[in-house]
């Protein structure tokens, strides 16, 4: 598969105020912006080309990648507005920049090493119209999967509630292009309810357990401070004043923590200052 939709329209509220001034997917992680390993780990897998939707603060986008591409790939943004149009709506609103072809979805605001050409041959070889990338491991498990079938039964406990869903949903899946023809023309629209038509009509929507390598969704500030890591993260252009002190703190670019400061699991975003004692606290 060359092309991947990778979703960057979100508004990132569980992460305010650090996504105030740009969407997640563009927050910083080892001091670059979140999708960029999101799109590293889709080019190992043989991906050429990408499709990001974009709606909160989407000229950010353009300023992090003016160029258009990411290590050679081409980088192609389609904004939403005047509303997110969620999943489903997202992907008929960038249909004809996703092409004839097969494509992945990608959620832009995870975190993995998960294998997947792996998923790619199951899919090929399955006769899947959609096949999603489940784990039995996180919070957040709601996919009634059958392992022997590889058919998905239900998610959210809607057709069969009946069943104790037992699979995490990873946020990626492989789509065939004849998929765009169920969803609803120009909707805000999730795939879930698509998802569920195509159960009742027994259409192949198929899954793969991948509970190798790592999956994070990095939806709230503990788990981004968790992903990266002990110790400090400092970007190159921040300042840091004479004598601070910081444990477990993330500084973005162009900050500035105070001469004396004293800051534990904090967070301090682009052009913010940062002075006093605080713990837990965002700047």
């Amino acid at each position: 598969m060359h092309t991947a939709f990778v979703l960057g329209a979100g508004l990132g509220t569980r992460l305010r105020p650090l996504t105030n001034r740009r969407p997640k997917p563009l927050i910083p992680l080892a001091n670059r912006p979140l999708i960029t390993h999101a799109f590293d780990h889709l080019i190992a897998a043989g991906v050429k080309r990408f499709v990001v939707n974009t709606h909160w603060r989407a000229e950010r986008y353009t300023e992090f990648f003016p160029t258009g591409e990411w290590r050679g790939c081409p980088v192609h943004f389609i904004e939403e507005t005047p509303e997110v149009l969620e999943t489903g709506g997202g992907i008929w609103n960038a249909r004809k920049l996703l092409g004839d072809g097969p494509f992945i979805v990608y959620n832009g605001d995870i975190l993995s090493d998960i294998p997947l050409p792996r998923a790619i041959a199951h899919h090929r070889a399955s006769g899947n119209e959609v096949t999603l990338i489940l784990r039995t491991t996180g919070d957040n498990r709601n996919v009634t999967f059958d392992a022997a079938s590889g058919r998905i039964l239900d998610l959210r406990k809607v057709l069969r509630p009946e069943l104790e869903p037992r699979c995490l949903f990873t946020g990626i899946y492989l789509v065939q292009p004849q998929f765009i023809a169920r969803i609803p023309a120009a909707q805000k629209i999730s795939v879930v309810p698509i998802f569920h038509e195509m159960i009742r009509a027994s259409a192949k929507l198929g899954g793969i357990l991948l509970d190798e390598g790592t999956w994070r969704d990095l939806g709230t500030r503990d788990e981004y401070l968790a992903v990266a890591g002990p110790g400090n993260t400092i970007h190159p252009t921040a300042t840091i004043g004479a004598g601070a002190s910081l444990e477990n703190c993330i500084i973005w670019e162009n900050a500035t923590v105070a001469p004396g400061a004293h800051l534990t699991r904090c967070i301090v975003a682009d052009g913010a200052h940062a002075s006093g004692e605080h713990r837990d606290t965002d700047f």
